[in-house]
């Protein structure tokens, strides 16, 4: 596997075919996408290496269930994608570590239960077939570590989860991009409504086509240009336990659909999350602080959002209070719509691939494949649904 070997360099080149700002799991992926299409692609990481600000602080999640059916076969299309990524890749026996365990979503109140009715009726029509709908009692046959609460479930198996490093890294390998690292963009030059190049704290390239992939940072780069990016970053936080006894090894990411607290099995205990809906919008951030209130607030019974709601189980991990964890955070970049950005921006030769709301490691094969599709002209602007110039409808937040 030695020709799948890193391309890390300090050396910046004097021209580029196409240059993409941001080395984390987006940007990598554009770039694999770009060689893939004929393209000679050039990586430029503000860090010492890519995939190390963003990007590891996600939970490696995917599923299907989707609320409209775009974002619903752009991560389809993913799914597909990682499950055969050695032979599509052409690095044969390359794992990614999926676990294909499912997404259980889990209702206990009337409303919900009548609102998981309507989406997965809303689902089947646009062709994903094979989500269940479950009431409370064979919810409980099927995961017996749920609470006698829940009234309903819906559930698919073929969503879970996967390592984002190996998949961050899996498209390093194969895309064979030069990754030019240490290097900070400082501008984008632009001349009679075109990309010329980009200037960089290393020097400057010459290039006409440009793709923004910098995770919260985005917007900022954008702004390079002088063009102002609808992305808001707000703080994202995930509680991480890496023992915990009676956490089901088998379980499916769970989430109670009252609260969007969420948890997964991890090693030999799990991952939780929780969507803070009060959680203001910050500037982004290099370090973004965590807070020791997210983890009491899902570990805590007594807390209104505790996972302990919908699987008790997480009482007793709370009193025997023997479980080691800790708290990382990293930066959803919200769009109006909590669609991503992708595709050709108001500056000719500038493209998008940015804005995923919390779902860019889903979506980054889909993202970045349909992004180079409008760079090389496979795809016409009208048949792109996630086009920035698109009008922002107005969608309800989504809780994963």
């Amino acid at each position: 596997m030695a020709r799948f070997d890193p391309q890390y360099t300090e050396t910046l080149p004097a021209t580029a075919d196409l240059v993409i700002i941001g080395g984390g799991i987006i940007g990598v992926a554009t770039a694999y996408f770009a060689a893939r299409a004929g393209l000679n692609p050039v990586v430029l990481e503000k860090q010492a290496m890519p995939g190390t600000l963003t990007t590891p602080k996600a939970t490696g999640a995917f599923r299907a269930q989707f609320d409209n059916p775009d974002e619903m076969a752009l991560v389809l299309e993913g799914i597909d994608f990682y499950a055969n990524f050695a032979n599509r890749t052409g690095m044969d026996g390359y794992d990614l570590g999926i676990h294909q365990q499912g997404y259980l979503w889990l209702a206990r109140s009337d409303k919900s239960v009548a609102r998981q009715r309507e989406l997965v009726a809303e689902q089947r029509s646009w062709g994903l077939a094979d989500v269940e709908l479950l009431d409370g009692d064979e919810a409980r046959r099927r995961f017996s570590y749920l609470s006698g609460d829940v009234l309903g479930a819906r559930y698919r198996e073929g969503d879970g989860w996967l390592d984002v490093r190996r998949l961050m890294m899996g498209y390093v390998r194969a895309s064979q991009a030069p990754i030019v690292l240490r290097t900070e963009v400082t501008g984008i030059q632009v001349m009679g409504g075109r990309v010329s190049g980009i200037m960089t704290s290393r020097g400057n390239i010459a290039t006409e086509r440009v793709v923004i992939a910098a995770g919260p940072f985005s917007a900022e780069v954008g702004r390079l240009a002088g063009i102002d990016l609808p992305i808001t970053c707000v703080r994202r936080q995930r509680l991480i336990l890496p023992e915990a006894a009676g956490v089901p090894r088998d379980a499916p990411m769970t989430i109670d659909e009252e609260t969007g607290a969420h948890w997964r099995p991890w090693l030999a205990g799990a991952h939780l999350m929780w969507t803070t809906p009060t959680e203001p919008a910050t500037s982004p951030q290099e370090d973004v602080p965590t807070n020791l209130a997210f983890a009491y607030g899902l570990l805590d019974p007594a807390s209104d959002h505790a996972v302990a709601h919908v699987s008790p189980f997480w009482r007793d991990v709370w009193l025997s209070n023997t479980s080691h964890w800790l708290l990382v955070a990293g930066q959803y970049s919200y769009t109006p719509d909590h669609r991503p950005l992708l595709g050709a921006s108001p500056i000719d030769g500038l493209y998008l691939n940015c804005g995923y709301s919390g779902h860019g490691i889903m979506g980054s094969a889909g993202g970045s494949r349909l992004t180079v599709d409008v760079i090389t002209g496979a795809v016409a602007s009208a048949q792109n649904p996630f086009r920035p110039d698109r009008q922002f409808a107005d969608r309800a937040l989504d809780v994963l």
